[in-house]
């Protein structure tokens, strides 16, 4: 899907100000409300806008401790440990990967206990292998898009 140079204006004020309404929006970027309203349509048809909720810290909900688990899956299981990860309420993201392991996990816990309590539930799972757990220490650069939304229109100017 082709992102435009309005597209980005309108993403970057969505991550910026993401409580204003559209009328708002509208108004900043001096476009009529019905358009804007199409393009933000567009963009979640498209799967460029996934969601608008509000952003929840796991350290404020009392899991300040951050691990990335690597686990090595018995060839034919992946999709059988990925759903069962699903019902592990610490991890709160999952990816399939190439290198070390089949699958990449981000957990959050309550302290390190907790964090092995958890690790020794994803140990017992039909299909896991073994795991390899590393601690995040100190977030470096949190978790932003606002300059790729700003290269993309760099890029749609051109």
């Amino acid at each position: 899907m082709a992102v435009d140079e309005l597209d980005t204006r309108i993403l970057r004020l969505l991550l910026e100000q993401p409580r204003t309404s559209v009328r708002e929006y509208a108004r900043i970027l001096g476009v009529a409300r019905g358009t804007l309203q199409a393009r933000l349509d567009r963009l979640e048809r498209d799967g460029v806008i996934t969601g608008t909720g509000p952003s929840l810290s796991p350290a404020a909900l009392g899991h300040p401790v951050l691990a990335f688990v690597h686990i090595e899956v018995t060839q034919g299981h992946l999709d059988d440990v990925g759903d069962a990860l699903a019902a592990v309420p610490e991890i709160v993201e999952a990816f399939s990967i190439t290198g070390g392991g089949d699958l990449l996990t981000r957990v959050v816990a309550r302290d390190n206990a907790h964090l092995e309590d958890v690790i020794q539930k994803l140990i017992s799972l039909p299909g896991v292998v073994r795991t390899r757990t590393e601690v995040g220490l100190r977030e470096r650069v949190p978790y932003r898009l606002l300059p790729l939304v700003d290269s993309v229109g760099r890029a749609a100017r051109k």
